[in-house]
């Protein structure tokens, strides 16, 4: 009964092993082949090119040249026989390109000129088949593949056959049978001395097919001896692996016995630790859940807070219009309620894509920088740099932006300091709006500080701080981005990053 159990193992294993081979083939090859015992000839052969194509990109070569051959074979069954010289020459192409070392290029190269040769030998063209021989023997040469080796022999063989040159068949015969005997690859044997005897019959050559044919069940006979005692050792080494495996499992059950209690022990000792986990995660579920609530109602009271101040500036603001904008307060009252409105309008907008529109780059750069022209210093040396064309955004939105950033550059440049617009190119769907000044910038303790509203009380008539907190909502609202960047250190540069 033992011994039956063991073999039943033995061969599951061998159906395991059977269907993981199987299963290392794609998807794609899997539906060529099964296309190919329906007898759909062209269906099998473009679904056999897209799953070379597959492989080719996922980098496994070796199976990507099979779909290949398989895919050219397919065409030369229907004597396309120009389309499968095109595509071949496609295959090698590709090959050429990878980066491989030459034997591992020679061997995926051998098998495209493998196909050319097949070809050649069907249509009956010595010549043709010759030279793609001696191609075939050349990349075997420069190969590393054991394998490719073997095969230029039986390759050999069949081509001299084909072509009645029989001693010459005989000779590299011979040398083939007996390598490929020796590292086990009895099919390609059979398979050349089944092309002899079919050699002998189309010659009528009895001599020749009784010959071949006694050879051939001699060899048969001697193979399948080797082959019989082949797996009778496979098949006892298994056993004894399975054998040794159980001993050892036998010996070890006291041990995971011991173990198994132990294990019970834990689990008990688990469980109690889940449930006095079960009651924390209660409490912190509900302690949550009561966080949520107030973060909720927080948010909520924030918006109302906002739309509060928002309505409170836009009812002021017209009685402030009434009084005298000349006087600084008046004015700086007036532009801080604007903000405020803006401020809060940008802060409950929407995240929808904002509405764009084809601009000319460098006459809208140019136009904002002559908008500050009037507010420089002596001196100072106003640079664009940005090429002639058309770019999709928010006018509105970059324009503000730019303007703000360009007036506090007027601002803060000293004389004979420079201030400059660029444009950039970043990629496909990326662009950049650069402003760069050389005043004293600012101090690294302020960096992050900048873009955020409201964080400190000051005197409204020197600035209420809101248009760079403003500028940075506008950007994010077009799916972009304000800041500072942190390498520049000789004045300030703010970068204004776009996407299309």
């Amino acid at each position: 009964m033992k011994r039956f159990i063991l073999i039943l193992m033995v061969f599951c294993g061998c159906c395991i092993m059977a269907g993981a081979q199987d299963e290392q083939k794609s998807a794609l090859q899997k539906q060529a082949e099964a296309a190919k015992e329906k007898g759909s000839v062209a269906t099998s052969r473009y679904t056999y090119i897209r799953a070379y194509e597959d492989y080719l990109k996922k980098g496994q070569n070796k199976q990507a040249l099979e779909c290949a051959a398989k895919a050219t074979a397919l065409y030369y069954t229907e004597n396309l026989y120009q389309e499968a010289f095109d595509f071949l020459r496609n295959v090698d192409q590709n090959i050429q390109s990878l980066s491989l070392a030459p034997s591992e290029k020679a061997t995926l190269h051998y098998v495209t000129s493998k196909e050319r040769m097949k070809m050649y030998m069907r249509m009956r063209r010595p010549e043709s088949t010759r030279d793609h021989l001696k191609a075939m023997e050349n990349y075997a040469a420069a190969s590393s593949d054991e394998s490719v080796k073997n095969d230029i022999l039986y390759e050999k063989a069949i081509y001299h056959y084909t072509f009645g040159q029989i001693a010459q068949g005989n000779a590299v015969f011979k040398e083939m049978a007996a390598k490929l005997t020796a590292s086990k690859e009895y099919d390609k044997v059979e398979a050349a001395y089944k092309q002899m005897i079919a050699n002998g019959r189309r010659s009528n050559s009895a001599a020749m097919v009784d010959q071949s044919y006694s050879s051939y069940l001699a060899w048969k006979d001697s193979t399948n001896a080797m082959k019989v005692a082949d797996e009778r050792a496979a098949f006892k080494k298994q056993i004894a692996d399975n054998e040794a495996s159980i001993a050892e499992k036998d010996s070890s059950l006291t041990t995971r016995q011991a173990i198994i209690i132990g294990l019970c022990v834990l689990a008990a000792a688990l469980a109690a630790a889940l449930v006095v986990g079960a009651i924390v995660l209660l409490r912190f579920i509900m302690l949550t859940r009561k966080q949520k609530k107030l973060i909720a109602l927080s948010n909520e009271n924030n918006a109302l807070k906002a739309k509060f101040i928002s309505n409170i500036s836009a009812q002021l603001e017209p009685t402030l219009k009434q009084l005298d904008t000349k006087n600084p307060a008046v004015k700086a009252l007036l532009d801080f309620s604007g903000h405020i409105q803006t401020l809060s309008e940008l802060e409950n907008m929407t995240d929808d894509q904002q509405e764009k529109e084809e601009v000319q780059v460098q006459p809208f750069c140019e136009k904002l920088m002559d908008g500050i022209r009037p507010l420089v210093k002596s001196e100072v040396t106003l640079k664009v740099n940005a090429p002639k064309m058309a770019v999709d955004m928010n006018q509105e939105y970059v324009g503000h932006i730019l303007s703000h950033l360009l007036k506090n550059a007027a601002e803060y440049t000293p004389e004979g300091g420079t201030i400059t617009l660029d444009y950039k190119k970043r990629g496909a769907h990326t662009h950049q709006f650069l402003v760069t000044d050389t005043g004293c910038g600012i101090g690294e303790e302020m960096r992050n500080e900048v873009f955020k509203p409201f964080r400190e009380i000051r005197d409204l008539t020197t600035g209420d701080g809101l248009g760079l907190p403003i500028c940075k909502q506008m950007a994010l609202k077009m799916g972009g981005d304000l800041d500072l960047d942190p390498q520049y250190v000789r004045g300030t540069r703010f970068v204004l990053e776009l996407h299309a």
